[in-house]
């Protein structure tokens, strides 16, 4: 189990990684004002969401085998709390997609600061995530 588990927090450590800097990277593409600077920025995003998702994946994947493998260990509330939590998270991994698309197409209609606020989403449920599992209040 203990080998599953460092698999797990690994890949959602590099999850969180590229969410916590994707959205930085909308920030500036939303302040963007030349050509150049705008397809580098399209470049980086485009890659690192595509890096990111197959993370995404295999991080849900090993929490999903602790949960199917060890369900005797993970009882109690707080575990559905979680399940929620990571459900909006693959939300905002997708709705990260949808704004890479939108850019890439030159519909962008938010502002940098809308994508300021945006990026502290993961910040929020990571921190809620943690306690969770961490302190096990339910």
């Amino acid at each position: 189990m203990l080998w599953i588990k460092s698999f797990h927090v690994i890949f959602v450590i590099s999850w969180f990684a590229g969410l916590f800097y994707l959205p930085r990277i909308f920030v500036n593409l939303a302040m963007a004002t030349e050509d150049a600077e705008r397809e580098r920025l399209l470049l980086m995003s485009r890659k690192l969401y595509r890096f990111v998702t197959p993370i995404a994946v295999l991080a849900v994947g090993f929490g999903m085998w602790l949960w199917l493998g060890y369900r005797e260990i993970f009882t109690g509330g707080w575990l559905h709390i979680k399940m929620l939590l990571v459900m909006f998270l693959i939300a905002y991994h997708f709705y990260c997609g949808h704004l890479l698309k939108a850019f890439t197409q030159g519909r962008n209609t938010r502002s940098h600061v809308w994508y300021r606020w945006f990026n502290e989403i993961p910040v929020l449920l990571l921190t809620a995530i943690v306690i969770l599992v961490t302190v096990k209040p339910l």
